[in-house]
């Protein structure tokens, strides 16, 4: 992953990316100007694994939409690690965010989708559209949701 080298050189304060040969981890504190890194990260990294712009688009959305979750749910600067992955054995792109309390699970809100008038609450079925399937797991360091966003090669 060059291009991943050329935006993030170094760690820096609640920032340390790790990169894999599919995709990338990274450990943040959550803030905003982290969560636009991670969706450049996600973008590069997966134009230049060939996928397609919309599936790059919703990777990003979803991503958005779990680091958004954390933070509504534990506060600004709650650490996350943040996975970005193809899997081309599932034949999509993998989204996986952990954050360190094993017990609150996420809950959808009761929104519909087409309440013209709901500002919030209508991200998990968001990402119900974009990946079924997602699902909740313990992990050693709290839980991890994760979706699997099926792609489409750029061409």
């Amino acid at each position: 992953m060059t291009l991943m080298a050329e935006t993030v050189t170094e760690a820096a304060p609640g920032f340390y990316l790790m990169a894999k040969d599919r995709g990338f981890a990274v450990r943040i504190s959550a803030s905003a100007d982290h969560l636009q890194l991670v969706r450049e990260l996600a973008g590069k990294a997966l134009a230049e694994a060939g996928i397609s712009t919309d599936t790059v688009e919703n990777v990003q959305l979803v991503a958005s939409e779990l680091v958004g979750n954390a933070v509504r749910a534990y506060g600004d600067l709650v650490p996350l690690i943040v996975e970005v992955e193809t899997d081309d054995a599932e034949g999509g792109v993998w989204v996986k965010v952990h954050d360190p309390d094993p017990v609150r699970r996420p809950r959808r809100s009761g929104v519909a989708m087409d309440d013209a008038e709901a500002v919030c609450g209508r991200g998990l079925s968001l990402i119900d559209f974009l990946a079924p399937g997602w699902d909740v797991s313990v992990t050693p360091i709290g839980k991890q949701v994760r979706a699997c966003l099926p792609y489409t090669a750029s061409g």
